[in-house]
């Protein structure tokens, strides 16, 4: 690759264009989730996270955002937020005894209460473990959000609010996943805790 400089200028514009069609098609069910999860921490309740692999990455890096915070300059109370992708002993523990597919579903029966929020994060739609971890979210009762890309998988028609990052991209779909991490941790922080 003898001139990087086109790479990169052609990665960064083709990752603005998703981003671009999230803003003209997306904006919407963007805020109806930022709705709805403001609505639940109001009541007391948690939100879960998890995803694989970068999804995983991604999953534990918005989980941080709200337990500790988004902004330096913006002191407020932690925020319940637990990511089910960073308990190395659970997750091995599980993978060993029940199969790697029970991972975060097994997490989701010991800690999810009625009223809480997972959020599963999936490029494909299609990760098993998040698929179980959806289907034992529905026994519990607790909301399901779906952030995914491609044609969204088989999760789309599991979750209650599905998102879908219009690209086949995992690369472009995932850093669509973390600025829509940061929208939603951002309106949380605001709707929480801003000034009236």
């Amino acid at each position: 690759m003898e001139n990087y400089q086109i790479f990169i200028i052609d990665h960064l514009q083709n990752s603005a264009e998703v981003k671009q069609k999230i803003a003209e098609n997306l904006v919407d069910d963007i805020a109806r989730i930022a709705h709805i999860l403001c609505t639940r921490l109001k009541a007391g309740n948690k939100i879960l996270f998890c995803g694989n692999g970068g999804s995983a990455a991604d999953a534990q890096h918005i989980a941080a955002e709200l337990v500790v915070r988004l902004k330096s300059d913006f002191d407020r109370p932690a925020i319940p937020a637990i990511s089910l992708t960073t308990n190395t002993s659970i997750v091995t523990a599980a993978a060993n005894d029940f199969g790697f597919e029970t991972v975060f579903s097994r997490q989701i029966e010991a800690l999810a209460n009625p009223g809480d929020v997972l959020i599963a994060l999936s490029t494909s739609g299609n990760s098993q473990n998040v698929i179980l971890a959806l289907e034992q979210a529905k026994l519990k009762g607790i909301a399901t959000i779906g952030l995914s890309g491609k044609e969204g998988g088989k999760m789309a028609s599991l979750v209650d609010y599905s998102l879908i990052v219009p690209s086949d991209n995992t690369a472009y779909i995932q850093e669509s996943h973390i600025s829509i991490g940061h929208i939603l941790c951002d309106i949380i922080e605001q709707e929480l805790f801003g000034e009236e």
